[in-house]
């Protein structure tokens, strides 16, 4: 979930083509050499300023100057090349490459004051990410799990999409998978109630409408009031009986190991969200219960995924492309080649946020149980 900004000084590194000093150095060079070629008649002179105003596009003030320092001394040799020494061309170059150097620095100081700050914006966020949604281990008892969070924009590290699993004293699984309505603050307020709420209650909430009854009051406790919320909720027992909780939520696909690749996507039973059950007075949904075996995979994902629309406005057809996706040995790999569908698919990448979460049932050994219990 976690990713990794480069902040201010990382751009001067890597490949040599690529420092920001090469740029406005290539510039000024094509310019010299145009002008020895085509003669002092085009007045290319004035072109030697086009150096410090790159320079600062991606260079610090030291970089412009610099770039600035080349120009003149490239102005000077054209000049004695052409002849034009003391000629009033000359001098409107000059002053004209340091009254573009003073701007440029302007510009470099004030640019990368601004990547700073976005750069400490960024940490913070993603410091909120994962204090919401830490990454989750890689065993939870019967469950081997791999998560994968993904914003609409480039530059979020926050969102209303989320999911979790716990640990309950019997070695079973309890996992939560939602979606906040709206963005915003607000909707990064109401998911940290949620997940606060589940992970309090999934380990002693005797069933799933008890824990989504613990979640339903928290909502309603320490919200407006306003945002209502899909979530799933599945409990994995030791022995692969799972059962599994809709609210509103989009459909789990079971991918069964020796089920030839087809998925299947069980029937539930949906009730209204999180936040609008007291609305609708809707009786408590009934659980769906199924039983994974050794080897069989679960993915859970948000509404940004079987939403995803393609040019002519048609959904992501998850379940008809999911087995080959979702059948790399590799848990990460078939979620990386998910994603790559998906985009494929809309051909401008995602337009919502979208949470995914692939499990892998694994029994529990018996000793194990006995030692946990």
């Amino acid at each position: 979930m976690s990713s990794t900004v480069d902040g201010p000084g990382h751009a001067g590194r890597g490949r040599w083509w690529s420092r920001p000093w090469v740029l406005p150095a290539a510039a000024m060079l094509l310019v010299a050499a145009g002008d020895l070629l085509l003669g002092p008649a085009l007045g290319l002179l004035p072109l030697f300023a086009a150096g410090p105003a790159l320079a600062a596009g991606r260079g610090s003030p030291r970089t412009v100057l610099g770039s600035a320092a080349l120009g003149v001394a490239l102005v000077l040799l054209v000049a004695v090349w052409d002849g034009l020494w003391g000629h009033t061309r000359v001098w409107v170059a000059l002053c004209g490459i340091v009254f573009t150097a003073l701007a440029a620095c302007w510009v470099s100081v004030t640019r990368r004051r601004a990547e700073r700050e976005l750069v400490d914006v960024r940490a913070v966020a993603e410091t909120v990410q994962n204090v919401l949604m830490p990454p989750l281990p890689s065993r939870l008892g019967p469950l081997e799990l791999t998560g994968s969070y993904r914003s609409a924009h480039r530059t979020a590290r926050v969102g209303g999409d989320l999911y979790q699993a716990v640990q309950v004293p019997d070695a079973g699984v309890r996992i939560l998978v939602a979606d906040v309505q709206g963005k915003g603050l607000e909707a990064v307020s109401a998911a940290a109630v949620v997940l606060g709420a589940f992970r309090n209650a999934a380990p002693v909430a005797p069933d799933l409408n008890a824990l989504a009854a613990q979640i339903e009051h928290a909502l309603a406790e320490q919200t407006a009031g306003d945002r209502f919320v899909t979530a799933l909720l599945a409990d994995v027992r030791p022995d692969g009986r799972t059962t599994l909780l809709d609210h509103g939520h989009p459909v789990p696909v079971l991918l069964r190991a020796d089920g030839g690749g087809a998925p299947v996507l069980p029937r539930l039973d949906p009730a209204p969200p999180f936040g609008l059950a007291a609305l609708t007075g809707a009786p408590a949904p009934r659980p769906t219960v199924l039983t994974l075996r050794d080897g069989d995979r679960l993915l859970f994902c948000t509404d940004g995924l079987t939403e995803a629309r393609d040019g002519a406005g048609a959904f992501y057809p998850l379940a008809d492309r999911a087995a080959p996706l979702l059948a790399a040995r590799s848990r990460r790999q078939a979620l990386d080649r998910l994603r790559d569908d998906v985009e494929d698919w809309t051909g401008s990448g995602p337009d919502d946020d979208s949470a995914l979460l692939l499990c892998d049932f694994r029994p529990v050994p018996a000793e194990r149980l006995r030692v946990a219990a």
